[in-house]
C-alpha cells in the first residue's frame, strides 16, 4: 500500500462522531451531553448510539427493535432540529445534536411515549 493510501486509511480510522444527546427525565431540567464515537462509512446514527451503549454509557436511554430496516418506528428522534429515524439516518463526522422528539411525552433521554392512547398500560 502506498504512503498516501496508509496516511486516508489513517485518517479515515480515526474520524469520530461527536453525538450531543439530550439527557434526562423531564425538559427543563434535562442537560445536554457530548460522545465521541467511532465514525465508519455507512454507519447510521443508531450504530453510534448503540456503541455509545455497549462502550461508553449503559445508561443512555433510547428505543429500537429493527436494525437498519425502517420497519419498527420505534427509534424516532430530532437530529439537529429534523425528525429521523435513527436507523436510516447516516453517521457523520461531525458534531450532530440528538433530542427526543418534542411532540410527544418524555420518558427519558431519547425515549418518549409513542404507543396510542388506547393502546397504553393504565
Amino acid at each position: 500500500m502506498s504512503q498516501a493510501a496508509q496516511q486516508a486509511a489513517q485518517q479515515l480510522a480515526q474520524q469520530v462522531a461527536t453525538l450531543k444527546i439530550w439527557r434526562g427525565s423531564a425538559r427543563d431540567a434535562g442537560r445536554f451531553e457530548s460522545y465521541e464515537v467511532p465514525f465508519e462509512p455507512g454507519q447510521s446514527v443508531l450504530d453510534g448510539l448503540r456503541w455509545l451503549r455497549i462502550n461508553q454509557d449503559p445508561s443512555l436511554a433510547l428505543r429500537f427493535s429493527c436494525i437498519n430496516a425502517n420497519a419498527c418506528k420505534e427509534c424516532m428522534i430530532e437530529l439537529d432540529g429534523e425528525t429521523v429515524y435513527a436507523c436510516t439516518a447516516r453517521l457523520e463526522p461531525r458534531a450532530m445534536t440528538l433530542t427526543p422528539l418534542p411532540n410527544k411525552k418524555l420518558i427519558r433521554d431519547l425515549v418518549t411515549e409513542i404507543a396510542p392512547p388506547s393502546e397504553r398500560f393504565k
